[in-house]
């Protein structure tokens, strides 16, 4: 497969990589949420924190979402690292983790949901409604890891952010910049 969920565990330190595009097709597509959580399930009992490196542009909300909360119902502390690019919905899965270390020359960005829709104009605005329920619903993500309300995020997705590093620090999406210690530094 062209994209593969890689693990590896030092002592009790296990690192996992989300690096490319992520959606519910998986294999030579990109990772998706089923890839991600068996490769989860492979750490040992005794991992006490997990670093998530990404590098993804991003891809389908309810796969970030599902890999957020496997993330969160993870019993080790979560720590996302962002190694080049934490954009759309790999955006939010590093804003939900315990702790977000931005790398050096690293980007993050944020921007409302969008897609792709077919049918009448009152599936339409159903859609619409959808959208801006899963719009909320990544505000209040974002609100709750850098304070502020939900609305306040949304106008800021709506706007369409890029941050560098040291602005998500500022902007209070990352608690600080890097680098990562290992075990053994």
């Amino acid at each position: 497969p062209h994209a593969e969920v890689a693990t590896r565990t030092e002592g009790t330190v296990a690192r996992i990589h989300l690096y490319d595009v992520i959606d519910s097709w998986g294999g030579y597509w990109g990772i998706s949420a089923e890839e991600f959580v068996e490769a989860l399930d492979t750490l040992d009992d005794d991992v006490t924190e997990l670093r998530v490196h990404i590098n993804s542009p991003g891809g389908e909300v309810y796969e970030a979402i599902a890999i957020a909360n496997a993330l969160r119902n993870h019993s080790a502390r979560v720590v996302a690292v962002v190694d080049g690019l934490a954009a759309s919905a790999a955006s939010y899965i590093a804003a939900t983790a315990d702790e977000l270390v931005m790398g050096e020359d690293t980007e993050f960005m944020i921007h409302d949901p969008w897609a792709i829709a077919i049918g009448d104009a009152a599936g339409f605005r159903e859609f619409a409604t959808h959208l801006d329920r899963i719009g909320n619903n990544l505000a209040s993500a974002y609100a709750r890891k850098a304070g502020g309300t939900t609305e306040d995020w949304r106008a800021i997705m709506i706007a369409e952010q890029w941050y560098s590093a040291e602005e998500t620090v500022d902007a209070g999406l990352a608690d600080r910049l890097g680098p990562i210690e290992t075990e053994g530094d």
